[in-house]
């Protein structure tokens, strides 16, 4: 009956909520280990040189 829908409903969204909690810690966790790799390896991670737009796309040719 309608009870049941509710309460699979309110456990549903419960275990959404837990996975989702779960998940953005585990994402957090991994971001927080990978910052502190590149603050504490600085020379593994040098900023790259700038480049125009027209020297990273390949010469333009129509076709006739």
């Amino acid at each position: 009956g309608v009870h049941r829908q509710i309460l699979l409903t309110t456990v549903g969204w419960f275990v959404g909520y837990y996975l989702t909690k779960r998940t953005e810690y585990m994402y957090a966790k991994v971001d927080r280990e990978l910052l502190e790799y590149v603050r504490l390896h600085p020379e593994d991670f040098k900023a790259a040189d700038k480049k125009r737009i027209g020297e990273l796309l390949e010469d333009f040719y129509p076709v006739r």
